[in-house]
């Protein structure tokens, strides 16, 4: 990667150019030598466009409009995904029933206490609801209203094992079914937590504009960290997604999804 220091190629051949196209000091020189370029077949971006595609994330200091210029994500493709979510959880059901059943056995035997874990969270359009988790912690063990890592004592042994896979995640499929989750989008806070994030993201509430997801684009590419460790990054995951809120972009994370399962990759 070279740095152009004038608007001209001095004889070296490039693939492509990446330039911020708002900035206040480029000038109409540099403005012709792009048009020239494009001209020419040569790709020119804007150096946001190159910062997401690379990262998988947004900068979060403003609201940012999808590639359609609107803050609201496509309503056709919200109606697909709620009908895939419906059907998709319908079939699952059944045929996870037996996995299920083993888990709750496990549970029941490891610690005393009950097989589920239920916690208010935020929801869709800012709706709190209760989300269903098979229980991975003792139940006499105190500590903060979020999970501490990988290391929080409060972690079951069996507890360790559900979270690697995913298994404590199950029972959500009810959640889906009733419409209050999606199988892919953003993870859905604790209330304690959505009001904190609220304190210093402002507009942290537009996460809610999807369904929330038993998985995201957030825990594929950055893992299941401890809720209040780097909260700005899974944001800027969140709001990425939310941004290119797509059919191509939900299969992608459910490819990277079934590789987090088999690898335990992220567990927390």
């Amino acid at each position: 990667m070279r740095e152009l220091s004038s608007p001209d190629f001095c004889g070296v051949r490039y693939d492509g150019i990446v330039a911020d196209l708002y900035a206040d000091e480029l000038s109409a020189e540099w403005e012709k030598f792009l048009a020239k370029c494009t001209l020419a077949h040569i790709p020119v971006f804007h150096v946001k466009q190159i910062r997401e595609s690379v990262t998988g994330r947004v900068r979060i200091e403003h609201l940012s409009e999808n590639e359609f210029g609107s803050l609201l994500p496509s309503s056709l493709y919200r109606g697909f995904k709620r009908v895939v979510d419906f059907f998709g959880a319908l079939v699952l059901v059944p045929v996870l029933a037996p996995v299920m059943l083993a888990t709750a056995i496990a549970i029941k035997r490891d610690s005393p206490g009950p097989v589920l874990f239920v916690q208010e969270r935020m929801g869709y359009r800012g709706v709190p609801f209760k989300v269903y988790k098979f229980r991975s912690m003792y139940c006499d063990r105190k500590g903060n209203g979020y999970t501490e890592g990988e290391d929080d004592p409060r972690i079951t042994r069996v507890g360790r094992v559900i979270r690697k896979y995913r298994l404590d995640e199950l029972p959500q499929l009810f959640n889906v079914l009733k419409g209050e989750m999606s199988f892919i989008g953003p993870r859905p806070e604790s209330l304690e937590l959505s009001a904190w994030y609220e304190k210093d993201v402002p507009f942290f509430s537009y996460r809610h504009v999807v369904r929330p997801g038993i998985s995201g684009w957030a825990q594929v590419e950055q893992g299941y960290a401890a809720e209040v460790d780097g909260m700005t990054t899974k944001l800027q995951y969140d709001f990425y997604y939310i941004k290119h809120f797509s059919l191509w972009l939900d299969v992608l994370i459910i490819f990277k999804t079934l590789k987090t399962i088999i690898t335990g990759f992220g567990a927390r």
